[in-house]
């Protein structure tokens, strides 16, 4: 058995010492070359993708304005039919495109997170924009990916490697709380900026957005299938330069409450 290791309360881990090795038990890569991939996205805007090895040439119009770029990404089938992508971009400073399709529904989510070039007291210095959108020109099925409550009340804990091992509680449409049970960040915890959308049956679009370290995250819960998760994060390191790192692990759900009046927000 790991030998657990002891908080110090005034040492607060900077986003590079946790995230070391939080891939270790994430599903594997795939590899996407020679996809073509056209996403049409909420609002007008829409980005063309042509992945080729470990890079993709990509461009967008509306809000995300790209004439034309090269940058590295990673995939992963996270089941047959859907795939998670991320571009950690090197061709825009600070920001991350986060895709999430599906080849059998021709829905997509895109998620962009941006580092804000100074911190605001009271305001996650990382933040997301979401959109949904459809894939190709076939006719897509299935409902439409968006907000979901689906989350609120339930509890779970997350295994990423052998030394990674946090829980989680949904606390609400807009915040989790979250502690560190094994880890350089054990018995740390706080409660942060969450968003919860549903791609598909038992699979959930989870991003947060942390208050106290420049970091946000996005992953894509398994909770119908295999009990996996697959994410990303973005943030500032201890030496203040962005970095991207890869995430994935096994869920472990503990319960979840219902509230029998008032519900959360």
């Amino acid at each position: 058995m790991t030998a657990l290791i002891e908080p110090d309360a005034e040492e607060w881990r900077t986003y590079d010492e946790f995230a070391a090795g939080i891939d270790t038990y994430r599903l594997p890569n795939v590899d996407l070359s020679g996809t073509v991939l056209d996403i049409a996205l909420d609002g007008g805007t829409a980005v063309h993708l042509a992945f080729e090895g470990d890079r993709v040439t990509w461009n967008a119009t509306g809000d995300l304005d790209e004439p034309g770029a090269t940058d590295p990404y990673d995939a992963v089938a996270v089941r047959d039919d859907v795939v998670f992508v991320n571009l950690p971009l090197e061709s825009r400073e600070r920001e991350a495109l986060t895709l999430v399709y599906s080849t059998a529904t021709h829905r997509a989510t895109l998620v962009r997170s941006q580092i804000s070039a100074e911190a605001t007291e009271g305001t996650p210095q990382v933040g997301q924009t979401f959109w949904a959108g459809t894939v190709g020109e076939e006719e897509p099925s299935g409902e439409v990916p968006g907000p979901s409550r689906d989350l609120i009340g339930k509890r779970n804990v997350y295994r990423y490697s052998p030394q990674h091992l946090y829980e989680h509680v949904y606390i609400s449409s807009q915040r989790y709380a979250w502690q560190c049970l094994q880890g350089v960040q054990r018995g740390h915890g706080d409660m942060d900026l969450s968003t919860v959308w549903k791609f598909a049956d038992g699979l959930y679009l989870f991003c947060f957005r942390e208050f106290r370290i420049a970091v946000a995250s996005v992953w894509l819960h398994d909770l119908g299938y295999q009990l996996m998760t697959t994410g990303i994060f973005l943030g500032l390191n201890g030496a203040g330069e962005s970095e991207h790192s890869r995430a994935g692990g096994h869920i472990y759900p503990l319960g979840s409450v219902s509230y029998p009046d008032e519900q959360p927000v």
